[in-house]
């Protein structure tokens, strides 16, 4: 994949700083991880599979090649578990992920700029699922951060089942460790926000990769304004850690304005619902999801008593 993304890259806005970005991921794979001989052999059985094409049939990222018997590549993909995002249809295979991401890519694609021919980051990309849509939306190429190595092993085993794959990548970086250097005409910064301690940092961070008028697509948890400007839990919410401010989307909106972006638009609250997050036999052992972390009798409130998660959708632009 190295020598293709480099192909890619060199050919896109992205030329500039290819070898930087190859270069840190070298330094960032180089960890003692127990689990990497796993994810590794899990890679070389799949490498044994036909290759087959991707396309979007929603809620499916859908890779068409032929499967009659489906337990030997099941076995191959429960090596990379748990599978939070998704879900991926491969031949007869439903892998069918925590969240069903089309919901959300339902909610956001009607709202941004067209990427067709952009160049676009999408940050804390998880396993690709939408670093794939994005690209399948005709983007000349997607580059996905995302600093867990096991979410990359599973963007890898994905894109060894694809024939031809799109232009879309993940690199296992954190977002500080990006050139700043202005490239993207698309930056997205879905569910990342709430779990950095300064979150004006992230956000200039965000615009500072953008080019002039380039668009911000922020995804994040929020609270009604009927509780304030912000909450800012004293541990846990909804079970998560490392969630450091709730804001309302007032306050949101200030923190974008303050850190320099115009034509900010807010797009679309959600209560994030059992449909959209759910459990399933690809998340592992751990099969607590949405329903677990509510109040069992008030499920407008977390386990901890907290607003229940609704997420908002903001454009803006640099």
């Amino acid at each position: 994949m190295v020598s293709y993304f480099k192909k890619q890259c060199v050919q896109s806005k992205l030329s500039s700083i290819c070898d930087e970005l190859l270069d840190i991921s070298k330094q960032t794979l180089i960890v003692n991880n127990g689990n990497i001989s796993k994810w590794e052999n899990a890679i070389n059985e799949l490498k044994k599979y036909d290759k087959g094409t991707v396309n979007y049939q929603p809620p499916y990222l859908n890779i068409n090649i032929s499967n009659g018997n489906i337990k030997p590549l099941q076995q191959s993909l429960k090596k990379l578990i748990p599978w939070r995002k998704g879900p991926y249809q491969i031949g007869n295979l439903q892998l069918n992920s925590e969240w069903c991401g089309s919901m959300k890519w339902d909610r956001i694609s009607p709202h941004i700029q067209p990427l067709k021919d952009k160049t676009v980051l999408d940050v804390g990309s998880n396993n690709g699922y939408f670093t794939y849509l994005m690209a399948l939306s005709g983007a000349q190429i997607t580059l996905g951060i995302e600093p867990f190595l096991l979410f990359n092993y599973q963007f890898m085993a994905i894109r060894t089942l694809i024939k031809n794959p799109p232009n879309a990548f993940i690199l296992p970086l954190k977002l500080e460790q990006m050139p700043k250097e202005a490239l993207f005409d698309t930056v997205f910064s879905m569910g990342v926000l709430y779990h950095q301690k300064d979150h004006l940092l992230h956000l200039q961070q965000l615009r500072t990769l953008l080019v002039n008028d380039g668009e911000l697509v922020l995804e994040t948890l929020i609270i009604n304004k009927k509780y304030g400007k912000q909450i800012i839990p004293k541990g846990r919410y909804a079970k998560m850690r490392n969630v450091w401010c709730l804001p309302s989307t007032n306050t949101l909106y200030t923190w974008l304005k303050k850190v320099g972006f115009k034509n900010i638009k807010l797009v679309n609250v959600t209560k994030t619902t059992p449909e959209e997050q759910r459990t399933t036999y690809w998340i592992g052992d751990n099969t607590q999801s949405i329903k677990d972390f509510l109040d069992y009798n008030d499920d407008n409130l977390t386990i901890e008593g907290l607003p229940a998660p609704h997420r908002a959708i903001f454009t803006c632009s640099k």
